[in-house]
């Protein structure tokens, strides 16, 4: 069963902070760092998720993944131009697959991913997209053709539009910039949360990603 809360963070310290409050599903998603840096961060959240019962996912670097036993990654579009698919399905790494329109979602359904991710749901601030808001009858949409591959909704999302997201069929929501800027990201964290198990009466998707 898809987690309903996936936190999105940025440096291992944020992660460390948050997971304790409750994450059962957190990527660490590293911009812009030194590959040894990298490394070094990956390693400490893989640890760190392990003694704390979450599930990490490392976006981009598929290799560090491999090579540092982790067994979750999330890869975007140009990601997949390089990725060793074949490989990360020997070691027995699962993946997530972004996507922005309905050519980037059958590439990614081909690869029988563990879920796929649209976005932008709604506007975000946190980086310039070339695609725009997707709204909720695009997740309706995606979800009818994804299936059982769960849907994992991103981009503008805040606790007030969980249900309308879940209502539509995505199976998780992922956060970034509402938790990112909270004056009390740990509390932020929390209401997320309880959120989320509130509005986990609606129906999830079938399994990819642990509960």
């Amino acid at each position: 069963m898809m987690e309903r809360f996936y936190l999105i963070v940025g440096h291992v310290n944020r992660l460390e902070l948050l997971v304790p409050h409750g994450v059962k599903l957190v990527q660490l998603r590293i911009k812009d760092q030194p590959l040894e840096e990298v490394r070094r961060q990956i390693t400490r959240a893989r640890d760190f998720c392990a003694v704390h019962g979450a599930q990490l996912v490392v976006n981009d670097y598929w290799e560090l993944a491999l090579d540092l036993r982790c067994n979750f990654v999330h890869l975007g579009q140009e990601d997949m131009d390089t990725a060793d698919f074949a490989a990360l399905r020997r070691a027995g790494i699962r993946y997530g697959l972004s996507t922005h329109d309905e050519s980037e979602l059958d590439r990614a359904l081909g690869h029988d991913p563990a879920y796929v991710a649209l976005g932008p749901v709604y506007p975000t601030l946190l980086k310039k997209m070339k695609w725009g808001p997707q709204g909720l009858d695009n997740v309706r949409r995606w979800k009818a053709m994804t299936g059982d591959t769960p849907l994992v909704a991103i981009g503008g999302l805040t606790p007030e539009r969980l249900p309308g997201v879940f209502e539509a069929g995505a199976d998780s929501a992922a956060v970034v910039t509402d938790i990112q800027q909270a004056t009390d990201p740990e509390a932020r964290t929390r209401e997320w949360i309880a959120a989320c198990s509130a509005a986990s009466s609606a129906p999830c998707a079938a399994a990819g990603v642990p509960a």
